[in-house]
């Protein structure tokens, strides 16, 4: 049997013994040390790649432990934000009496006279426990928000819309009909966005101008360039584009909100919620020419409306 720290094959060592009768030996002694050495460098190697690997598994492991968790943060906070409030305990379970909580020992003849509770009023009690049992059941039904795994609700105020300025736009270096925006979003360092702005529209017009962002949505690469936001824009057919206009005095970061809709926004939307799809439709520019859901206009407090430059009746997306 072939010895495992000896690669080499014995007629070998003979063939060089035959050759070099003197240093034969020493030469095959030589192979054998520079054989162990590749064979142990291979392995090194291999088990820092297998090292390697597990650590970039591990902290995609903890994005992943860290996401779910803000997402079931986020559930808790809303889930307590709109239960209602729990029942008055004197209403559940009044407090004993002190009589009540030490009685007195019946006497002998007290306790010969004292008849055992009838099967009526046991059957009451036993009625009175089932219809308290189906009530919390009923509420637990009827409130959504008490309901294990609910859904949370699906309103504008989950979107997190900002105002921003439009550093510089050009075209997307591999689609014609795309367009690249670096926009100050009130942020350390400004966001890339790819859209379709540019195919209708003057790029040059837009630099230094204010828009209507979605930070919230996930990034996404867009034929090579990450997009890290989204441009709100109106269209009243497909060959009239507009971008929606802050109200002036508007600075980049600000918060764009819902008299009728309050609440904080989302960290990110998640794709398999399609919360921005479901609340499209109902996003539009009306007959003034202000941008709202729902008939509530999209707001930056203390400065005014954002709208449509031009155009009327419109959709936003």
């Amino acid at each position: 049997m072939m010895d495992p720290d000896d690669p080499f094959k014995p007629s070998l060592a003979a063939a060089l013994k035959k050759l070099d009768p003197e240093d034969g030996e020493q030469i095959m002694e030589y192979f054998k040390t520079h054989a162990l050495l590749m064979r142990e460098k291979s392995l090194l190697q291999a088990s820092v790649r297998e090292q390697k690997k597990l650590l970039v598994e591990n902290a995609k492991l903890k994005r992943d432990i860290e996401e779910l968790k803000t997402q079931l943060q986020e559930k808790q906070r809303r889930r307590s934000a709109k239960a209602p409030p729990p029942p008055p305990s004197s209403i559940l379970s009044p407090a004993p009496s002190p009589a009540a909580s030490h009685p007195a020992a019946p006497s002998p003849s007290a306790a010969a006279v004292t008849p055992p509770p009838s099967s009526s009023s046991l059957d009451q009690r036993e009625r009175q426990s089932r219809r308290r049992r189906g009530e919390r059941r009923a509420r637990l039904v009827s409130d959504p928000c008490l309901s294990l795994g609910a859904e949370p609700q699906v309103d504008v105020s989950r979107l997190d819309l900002r105002v921003g300025r439009i550093l510089s736009a050009c075209r997307h270096p591999l689609a014609e009909a795309l367009s690249v925006q670096e926009v100050d979003v009130g942020e350390s360092t400004p966001r890339t966005i790819v859209s379709k702005v540019g195919e209708k529209t003057n790029l040059e017009e837009l630099q230094g101008g204010l828009a209507v962002l979605l930070c919230n949505v996930r990034a996404c690469k867009m034929r090579g360039v990450v997009s890290q936001a989204r441009l709100l824009c109106c269209s009243s057919s497909t060959e009239c584009i507009e971008l929606l206009t802050p109200p002036s005095g508007s600075s980049p970061g600000d918060r764009i909100t819902f008299h009728n809709y309050p609440g904080d926004p989302d960290r990110e939307l998640q794709v398999k919620q399609r919360v921005w799809e479901r609340l499209r439709p109902d996003l539009q520019v009306d007959c003034r020419g202000v941008a709202n859901y729902k008939g509530c206009g999209f707001e930056v407090k203390g400065k005014g409306l954002c709208r449509a430059p031009t155009l009327t009746n419109a959709i936003i997306r």
